[in-house]
């Protein structure tokens, strides 16, 4: 059972809604999915049992709303970069802007979640947990990023196979995934490693380098 000294009420103008996530996060920091009831939800914020089933139709979906509010400003900011750059240049975009620019806002999120945020918290859960349906990042996240993304490649690079496209997007993605999560096992050993000091603006740069000239070479048919 969650303690009196626990409840959500740092700030009392706050709907039963945001207590009621408030709550749920921390605790499914702490606990996981199953290790958190419905009742010690309900107690850490102040309501009642019944309220967490009236506002969010019971704790699965009020799981699924705890990552929502985690996620969707994080699909939204990488889909601004990339409108942004996109109107950029009198729209003439830059490849290398473009990429730089998506590059920026898909890992500085998640390196700030992997030291601090309770959304690092929640990933390293759901990591051992694995609770969370996979349509959801798909739905979600993946798609509409991937779409903006695909569409962006296209307008920067008109000569560029349209069949390339997907493995390209992949291919940067993927880079950038590893980096942060490399970059999140060598924060957790520490100077033990006795590895080279990773800085991820270099790695950042080296990727866009990379990727610059795979997507040059796609393009020439190489």
């Amino acid at each position: 059972m969650v303690s009196q000294n626990n409840k959500i009420n740092k700030d009392p103008k706050k709907s039963v809604q945001d207590r009621l996530l408030d709550a749920a996060e921390e605790l499914f920091c702490e606990h996981g999915f199953e290790g958190t009831s419905i009742r010690d939800i309900a107690a850490s914020a102040d309501c009642n049992i019944a309220a967490v089933n009236y506002y969010f139709g019971g704790k699965e979906k009020l799981y699924i709303e705890v990552w929502r509010r985690h996620l969707i400003p994080i699909r939204d900011l990488r889909i601004a970069s990339i409108n942004k750059v996109m109107a950029q240049n009198k729209g003439q975009p830059q490849l290398e802007e473009l990429l730089r620019s998506f590059a920026d806002t898909f890992v500085d999120p998640l390196v700030d979640a992997n030291r601090t945020s309770r959304l690092g918290k929640l990933m390293a859960r759901e990591y051992i947990d694995g609770h969370l349906s996979a349509n959801m990042f798909v739905d979600e996240v993946i798609t509409p990023t991937m779409t903006a993304m695909r569409k962006a490649l296209v307008k920067t690079n008109p000569d560029l196979d349209e069949s390339k496209v997907p493995l390209v997007v992949f291919s940067v993605v993927g880079q950038l995934l590893h980096l942060v999560h490399v970059k999140a096992m060598l924060e957790q050993v520490g100077d033990d490693s006795h590895l080279p000091i990773f800085d991820s603006t270099e790695v950042i740069n080296h990727i866009i380098k990379f990727s610059l000239a795979g997507i040059r070479a796609y393009t020439k048919g190489e």
